[in-house]
């Protein structure tokens, strides 16, 4: 044959394998159809006879929701007061009314866990001193009371509202049910108030956890502020949270979260990469480089410098004082050493497509899921495709765990197959064909096998925000706002790092006799490099 008729040859073939290919995939559904229809039969017909139901199994398929980032697997702890037996805090012996002529065989022990609970008002005699100068000395208070109100109270109060979502007005009736007469307004002062060391702390655990990840999952829910709807987003991954609440959903407010407390503006080469690629005019750019000044302090200061150069009388598409600033921030982030080849990994929502990212498989599938066939021939062809997307996840899961250049490459001929299928569902073809576009951000995996598939973490981070939404509304102050995002923010690392929240508290509110709680930053960096 001659080499034509062997190309013509190979490509007759290479059609025809992708036809076998196609339809061995159809009668492997239509086999999983009719193997569940057989069963449903038989548990009709064993029902019709009184036999026993069948034994129940795990389903193969898998649900689209895998475990949350970050969860921990391994052994198992024990349950039960054996645990307790090296935390005894108190022994009673209790004698028994025996009989003359019994006689003593030794205790039976048990152990009891009990909680105290109970009101205590201390008075604190401080020692007046004046020194020969006429100078008046006061004895110091001990450590974490603040206006009258001792560190345990405090603590109490954090963990209630914070970790147990209990609101202000169900702590003021339990505290004075248990005989503390507090107000309301002391209980939100004591939620609100004096939290600049907390501030610091978590500050320091986004720097530390942007600093030293290698991938992040973000997602953000509607959050009600000072009357006017706004927006928490979620920053993290599996060793620490963040949670930022802003009046929109921007680009502009992800950038400036994820500047982590910095508020400089910074020009180099990443900002102009950025401004590049978000399309800003080239002239632009060649001012903003030729300018002697690349470093901008704050807002003001960036303002004005747009300003000196002209940028806010431009009327031209993209906005070119938006861009700068965009671009201003990512500079200033990558300035700081933040997000250092870092995969961003989201739901597919505008502002979080920064840097290196990556699309979540689940919120990928959900808009096959949410489609509303007509027919059945639409149906068919939904669920087949829906099908054909869970083993294609199956298998990159199992590829996360072993990857190789192979199978990388046959995953990604894979997926030209599943996304470039025309089923006849018009509805259907096109969100294939926008997800085929998509390409590169849904596997990214092939190349970062470290990623997560998926933002499930971010969806139970967030989840708590949602919850307190539900529970006690929005925020009106500041101070509230801050409060919220930052303690929850604290939580969510604490348990990502098996610390308890309730001794973290302790520690740093200084309670008397508390256990010492290292630096979550400390443990942050310390996870990343186990």
């Amino acid at each position: 044959m001659s080499p034509a008729e062997l190309r013509g040859l190979v490509a007759a073939l290479v059609g025809e394998v992708r036809v076998l290919q196609e339809r061995a995939e159809t009668l492997e559904m239509e086999n999983r159809a009719l193997r569940a229809d057989n069963r449903a039969l038989k548990d009709e017909i064993a029902h019709l006879k009184n036999l026993p139901p069948r034994p129940p199994i795990k389903p193969s398929r898998p649900s689209g929701m895998d475990k949350a980032t970050g969860t921990k697997t391994g052994k198992r702890r024990r349950r039960g007061a054996k645990r307790d037996s090296a935390r005894v805090s108190r022994e009673v012996t209790l004698a028994a009314n025996a009989p003359a002529g019994s006689r003593f065989k030794g205790y039976e022990t048990i152990l009891v866990r009990d909680l105290v609970v109970a009101a205590e008002v201390v008075r604190y005699r401080r020692e007046r001193w004046v020194t020969p100068t006429g100078k008046t000395i006061v004895a110091s208070l001990p450590a974490g009371i603040v206006g009258g109100w001792g560190a345990n109270l405090r603590r109490f109060v954090l963990a209630c509202h914070i970790q147990g979502q209990v609101t202000t007005e169900r702590l003021t009736a339990l505290l004075t049910g248990i005989g503390v007469d507090i107000s309301k307004r002391q209980v939100v002062r004591l939620i609100t108030d004096h939290l600049d060391a907390f501030v610091a702390e978590e500050q320091g655990v986004l720097r530390a956890g942007l600093a030293t990840a290698r991938w992040i999952t973000v997602d953000d829910t509607a959050a009600r502020h000072a009357n006017q709807d706004g927006y928490t987003t979620q920053i993290g991954d599996d060793r620490f949270t963040a949670f930022r609440t802003a009046a929109s959903k921007s680009r502009a407010a992800f950038l400036a979260a994820l500047r982590a407390g910095h508020s400089d503006y910074v020009i180099n080469n990443e900002a102009l990469a950025y401004m590049r690629g978000r399309n800003l005019a080239g002239p632009v750019i060649d001012r903003l480089a030729a300018s002697p000044h690349k470093v901008f302090a704050d807002s003001a200061a960036w303002q004005a410098h747009l300003t000196a150069l002209g940028l806010d009388r431009l009327a031209v598409a993209p906005n070119p004082v938006r861009i700068a600033t965009e671009g201003g921030m990512w500079g200033a982030i990558r300035h700081h050493g933040l997000l250092a080849g870092a995969v961003i990994v989201s739901d597919d929502a505008g502002q979080f497509r920064v840097a290196d990212h990556a699309l979540c498989w689940v919120h990928a599938e959900r808009l096959v899921h949410k489609l509303v066939p007509a027919t059945p021939h639409q149906r068919q062809a939904v669920e087949l495709v829906r099908q054909l997307i869970w083993w294609f996840y199956r298998d990159l899961k199992s590829y996360r765990a072993s990857p190789c250049a192979r199978r990388a490459a046959a995953l990604s001929a894979r997926f030209e197959r599943i996304f470039r299928r025309r089923t006849g569902y018009v509805t259907l073809d096109r969100l294939l064909s926008r997800l085929h576009r998509r390409k590169r951000e849904l596997l990214r995996v092939l190349q970062r096998p470290e990623i997560p598939l998926h933002t499930n973490g971010s969806e139970n981070d967030i989840r708590a925000v949602v919850t307190k939404r539900k529970i006690s509304g929005g925020t009106v102050s500041d101070a509230g706002r801050q409060a919220r995002d930052i303690l929850l923010g604290l939580m969510k690392t604490c348990m990502k790092l098996g610390v308890s929240f309730f001794a973290y508290l302790g520690d740093r509110l200084g309670v008397p006799g508390a256990d010492k709680i290292v630096p979550l930053p400390n443990l942050v960096c310390q996870a990343a490099q186990a």
